[in-house]
């Protein structure tokens, strides 16, 4: 799914897309992967395949990559 990160004053910092990749433990992390190639890792998936711990890290780690007071995930408009 893609997306944009925007800062708090509406400055888009990355665009990319979200996707959840296997580790060598076989566990699933929700991850970012940005336009220019970065990655950027969030938490572990939960047997339960609940994001809201994994992707709460992630925005953590986003916000910290930055520098910013917070962050915000748009995702773009689909158009059939």
């Amino acid at each position: 799914m893609r997306f944009a990160i925007t800062s708090n004053a509406g400055q888009v910092l990355a665009t990319g897309s979200l996707f959840i990749e296997p580790d060598p433990g076989g566990q699933w992390r929700l991850c970012f992967r940005t336009d220019l190639g970065n990655i950027i890792e969030g938490g572990m998936v939960g047997e339960d395949g609940d994001l809201a711990a994994p992707g709460r890290l992630l925005l953590e780690k986003l916000v910290s990559r930055w520098g910013v007071g917070s962050v915000t995930l748009n995702s773009g408009t689909y158009r059939g």
